[in-house]
């Protein structure tokens, strides 16, 4: 194909495009079919490359305007350009289908340009580009072995980039996977079932991806009121690059929507990242995540979580580790997910921190599988204030195995007519079938409803659904299921304002504030909290508190410190330490 004459413009850009404008140039008219059968990659190409040269010499952008079509993209990935804009007809609308019959190893992003293949730097980037209105469906891509590259966008080092109204989905690895974004709106992008090849622990596999630190310490990026369903590993994640650069600042997430990915959103080494306004539902791990998962190894610090519904997530609803904190959660719903609402940890993997400063305030923890907040790693200066802790330790049933005539099995569930369970009260357990297990993300009295294998899954068994009659196990509940949990070394730690009861009739959170025999409450300043109404009492102190000042907490001693206490007891207890 004879490449367009930049300074022609877009020879006719009324016919084909809402306004006339001599930057605007209709790929119809420079080689592109939209037919879904030819490949419209080396026209692509071509005409990238030479709008992308006509802009380094007079240094004004250019706009490709794709009308509605089927556009197929084959076997090779389109290296972008400084200045060049892709604006489609709208989602689905204008189709951007990727293949690579020709080449199982060839990874075909839409558009790249990345370090490792173009020298993508802080001198070398792509500034001023949009990519809008349109759809890229990855469900023709197949390779040999999981890539990381192999995404639907996968750009780094980005100045004054524009995404708006994308849909993303069925890509091998990351839907709209990014890094180095400076003075960057990520915009109502809708990423759904990404990282179908990834095998369940690789790098990339997510809805949206966002490599941070390239640029330094501050990155000024938006992502804002997109969606990510169904993705390999995360809905929505930012991370640190390398290890050796300090977290970056600037980052924020606001009115988003994650649902049925492995983690909801995850902070992997940014500062000071921004959530708001976010609901993260029945994802598998976790909704919302901090750890040092990312390649840097280094876990977020000073982020701010607020005005957000965590719910329903199979495991936990925050799992926050490896971080040496600060670390604020204010004013967020976290409900009915099938082990912790909040669960404070140190992956083995990762720096074993102290997290310091970390903020849990005004936040409404119910109907959480076990605690609605446990702490299992070491923290210093923690603020607990004005929570509300109801109707957690919803996994209380006993163990159960099942087999026989009763019993039967489909994709996603385990049906027991001869059962007669409380409804959730196997929320969060793991049911064994023979050599196989599966998550159970809640059940009636009779049916165990089943999480599917990885997200995307049809169902929850690797070798399907066992014959009908063959016996299954799930295992009991722990006896401590409390408001606030206690397992770790806690540090001068105020914790006050905080009401911890439950308002069932059969009640399941049994204690309002528990310390077990590996935790400790050293000089906390502990008052006016309400821990009255819980099934077996107000507390249990398995380490009894040391130093500190105690007062004003309903149903524990009002003498205003721990003081001297009795030898601790193994069951529950209604009373504070003697002074």
């Amino acid at each position: 194909m004879s490449g367009p004459d930049p300074s022609a413009g877009s020879g006719h850009p009324g016919t084909f495009f809402p306004w006339a404008d001599p930057f605007v140039y209709n790929a119809r008219e420079h080689g592109l079919v939209g037919d879904g059968v030819t490949n419209d990659q080396p026209a692509l190409q071509a005409l990238v490359d030479t709008l992308g040269a006509a802009c380094a010499d007079d240094d004004q952008p250019r706009t490709i305007y794709c009308p509605s079509g089927r556009y197929s993209i084959r076997d090779a990935a389109t290296a972008w350009r400084s200045g060049i804009s892709l604006i489609g007809a709208g989602r689905s609308a204008t189709r951007f289908l990727l293949a690579n019959p020709g080449d199982r190893t060839a990874c075909t992003p839409l558009a790249w340009f990345t370090i490792e293949r173009h020298g993508a730097s802080r001198k070398r980037h792509i500034a001023d580009c949009t990519f809008a209105c349109f759809e890229i469906d990855g469900s023709g891509v197949e390779l040999e072995e999981y890539a990381p590259y192999s995404k639907g966008l996968g750009l780094q080092y980005v100045l004054r980039g524009t995404f708006r109204d994308l849909y993303i989905h069925d890509v091998p690895s990351t839907g709209f996977g990014c890094d180095f974004l400076q003075d960057t709106l990520v915009e109502n992008v809708l990423t759904v079932h990404c990282g179908r090849l990834d095998p369940g622990e690789s790098m990339g596999g997510a809805g949206i991806g966002i490599g941070l630190g390239g640029w330094g310490t501050i990155e000024r990026c938006t992502i804002s009121a997109c969606t990510a369903v169904d993705n390999g590993t995360n809905g929505i994640f930012v991370e640190l690059q390398d290890a050796h650069w300090a977290p970056t600042r600037g980052i924020r997430i606001v009115g988003c929507h994650t649902e049925g990915n492995r983690f909801g959103i995850s902070d992997w080494g940014a500062d000071g990242l921004v959530v708001s306004g976010c609901t993260m539902l029945a994802n598998r791990q976790a909704g919302y995540d901090v750890s040092a998962l990312g390649p840097s190894g280094v876990a977020g610090r000073g982020g701010v979580v607020t005005g957000c519904v965590i719910e329903d997530n199979i495991t936990d609803g925050v799992a926050i580790g490896n971080t040496p904190g600060p670390y604020t959660f204010a004013a967020n719903r976290i409900s009915r997910n099938g082990r912790y609402g909040y669960w404070q940890h140190n992956l083995d993997s990762g720096r074993q921190a102290v997290a310091a400063d970390v903020i849990i305030d005004g936040n409404e923890f119910w109907g959480n599988g076990l605690d609605g907040i446990t702490v299992d790693s070491p923290l210093v200066d923690p603020t607990v204030t004005s929570n509300r802790f109801r109707n957690n330790g919803r996994r209380c049933e006993h163990e159960y195995d099942g087999a026989g005539e009763n019993v039967s099995y489909t994709p996603l569930s385990v049906v027991d007519t001869a059962a007669d369970w409380r409804p959730n009260g196997h929320k969060g357990k793991c049911v064994t079938v023979a050599d196989q297990e599966a998550l159970v993300v809640g059940n009636s009295r009779t049916e165990l409803k089943l999480a599917p294998r990885h997200p995307g899954s049809p169902t929850a068994w690797a070798d399907g659904p066992p014959p009908s009659g063959t016996r299954y196990r799930l295992p009991g509940a722990p006896g401590v299921r409390a408001g606030i949990r206690l397992a770790a070394d806690t540090e001068s730690a105020t914790i006050c304002g905080n009401r911890a009861w439950d308002s069932q009739p059969d009640k399941t959170q049994t204690h309002g504030l528990v310390i077990t025999d590996s935790g400790d409450c050293h000089a906390g300043f502990v008052h006016d909290n309400d821990l009255l109404g819980n099934a077996e009492g107000t507390s249990r102190f398995d380490t009894v508190p040391s130093e500190g000042c105690w007062y004003q907490n309903p149903g524990l001693d009002d003498s205003g410190r721990p003081g001297s206490p009795p030898a601790p007891e193994k069951g529950p207890r209604d009373e504070s330490p003697d002074p």
